[in-house]
C-alpha cells in the first residue's frame, strides 16, 4: 500500500454520559470534515442515527446488537464494506473512522478488533479511545458499573461533560470529587471537559503514536511514563495511608466497588532482550495475565537491533503486531512499557520481563526454570 493507514478512534462512555451529544458538536468541525463514523447501538431499533446530524454514506448505524459482545463479527465486515467502497469511489474518501460503542460496552473486544483482524492492519491502525464521563453522576456510575472503569481505564482521552450542572461549593466538590477519581483510575489520560468547547476535535483526535501531518512517532506523549510513575508513587501513598488505619470512619475515598482492583505503573529497562525472548515474554503475559491486563503499550530494546526499537501494543489477551522504528525517537533508549491492569501487581510483570534481559544467568536450564517459576 502506498497510502497511510487510515486512523480508528473509538469513542465510548456509560450510559446517558453525553456521547451523541458530543459526536454531533465534533461532526461540525472542519477536522472531521472527512472522517467516517460507525455508530455501534444496543437493540433491534436503531435511534441514534437520528440523532447524528450528518447523516450521510459516511455514517453507518449498527442496530443489530453490542459491538463488545454479539455482533463483533459485523464490526470488522463493516469496516472493509467502508474500505472498500471507499476504494471503489462509491463515497467520498474519508480520512478517519471513528467507532461510537454502545454504553453498556467493555471496550475491550472492540479494540480486539481493530488491533488483530489480519486484513485491517494494512489498512488501518488504532489511533486511541476517547471516554466521556458524566461529571454530575460520574461518581455513582463509577461506583456500580465495572464497564465504566474500564472505559476510563484504558482512555487516551477523557471528556468531562455536564459541568455546568456542578453549582456552589457542593457542586465544586463534586467535580473535585471526579476529577482526583478519574486521575487516580488513568493519570496519563489528557483530561478536557465540553465546558466553554474545550474539548475541540483537533485535541481530542491527535492522540495516536504516529501523527498522520508529521509521519513521526511521539512516544514519549504516547507513553506518557512519567505520569504513571507518578500516579504509582501516589497509588502507594493512599494504600500505605489507609493500612495504618487513618480514617478509618471517612470512606469517600473507598466508596468504589471496582477502583481498587486497578492499578497502572510503568516498567523501565536499559538491557536490550532478545526477538525469542520478547515473543516468549509476551505470550506468557498473554496466557498467565492476558484476562486482567486491560492495556500495554511500550517501546522495547531488542538485542538483534538495539538501535531500532520495537512498539508493542496490546489490550488482555490481543496484541498488535509489533512495529520496528527506523529509531529512536528520542535520547532515551531504554525499553519503556506501561501497563494498566487488574489485579496484577507490579512485580509479577516486572520479575517475568526481566527473567529475559541478560540480568538472568547459569544457562538456559537455569532461565527456564525461573521463567516458569514466576507464573506459578
Amino acid at each position: 500500500m502506498t497510502e497511510a493507514p487510515i486512523p480508528v478512534a473509538i469513542l465510548t462512555g456509560f450510559l446517558g454520559a453525553g456521547k451523541t451529544t458530543l459526536l454531533n458538536f465534533l461532526l461540525k468541525d472542519p477536522f472531521l470534515s472527512n472522517a467516517a463514523v460507525i455508530i455501534n447501538e444496543f437493540g433491534d431499533v436503531g435511534i441514534d442515527h437520528l440523532l447524528v446530524e450528518r447523516a450521510d454514506e459516511n455514517v453507518i448505524e449498527m442496530a443489530s446488537g453490542c459491538l463488545c459482545c454479539t455482533i463483533r463479527g459485523d464490526l470488522i465486515d463493516t469496516i472493509h464494506d467502508l474500505l472498500a467502497r471507499r476504494a471503489q469511489g462509491k463515497i467520498k474518501k474519508f480520512d478517519r473512522i471513528v467507532i461510537e460503542t454502545t454504553g453498556l460496552a467493555d471496550p475491550a473486544p472492540v479494540l480486539h478488533a481493530v488491533m488483530s483482524e489480519p486484513g485491517l492492519l494494512a489498512a488501518c491502525r488504532l489511533e486511541g479511545v476517547i471516554t466521556v464521563v458524566d461529571a454530575f453522576n460520574g461518581m455513582a456510575t463509577l461506583d456500580a458499573h465495572a464497564e465504566a472503569v474500564k472505559q476510563v481505564a484504558v482512555a487516551d482521552r477523557i471528556v468531562l461533560t455536564k459541568v455546568d450542572l456542578l453549582e456552589g461549593r457542593e457542586g465544586e466538590d463534586m467535580l473535585f470529587a471526579i476529577i482526583a477519581r478519574l486521575r487516580k483510575l488513568n493519570p496519563a489520560a489528557r483530561l478536557l471537559t465540553t465546558h466553554r468547547n474545550e474539548a475541540t476535535a483537533e485535541r481530542l483526535f491527535t492522540m495516536g503514536l504516529f501523527d498522520p501531518a508529521k509521519k513521526t512517532a511521539d512516544v514519549q506523549a504516547w507513553l506518557a511514563a512519567e505520569a504513571y510513575e507518578t500516579g504509582e508513587k501516589r497509588g502507594r501513598r493512599h494504600r500505605h495511608h489507609h493500612h495504618h488505619g487513618q480514617d478509618e470512619d471517612h470512606h469517600h475515598d473507598d466508596v468504589s466497588r471496582h477502583d481498587e482492583h486497578i492499578r497502572s505503573f510503568s516498567l523501565t529497562e536499559p538491557n536490550a532482550i532478545s526477538p525469542q525472548g520478547l515473543e516468549l515474554f509476551l505470550e506468557l503475559l498473554k496466557s498467565y495475565h492476558g484476562a486482567n491486563m486491560l492495556r500495554m503499550k511500550g517501546i522495547v530494546k531488542v538485542s538483534d537491533d538495539p538501535e531500532r526499537p520495537v512498539v508493542l501494543h496490546g489490550v488482555q489477551h490481543v496484541f498488535h503486531p509489533p512495529v520496528r522504528l527506523p529509531a529512536w525517537p528520542d535520547l532515551d533508549h531504554r525499553t519503556r512499557l506501561v501497563f494498566i491492569v487488574k489485579d496484577i501487581e507490579k512485580k509479577m510483570i516486572e520479575d517475568l520481563f526481566r527473567a529475559f534481559t541478560d540480568q538472568i544467568t547459569g544457562g538456559a536450564d537455569a532461565f527456564t526454570d525461573k521463567t516458569l517459576s514466576l507464573n506459578r
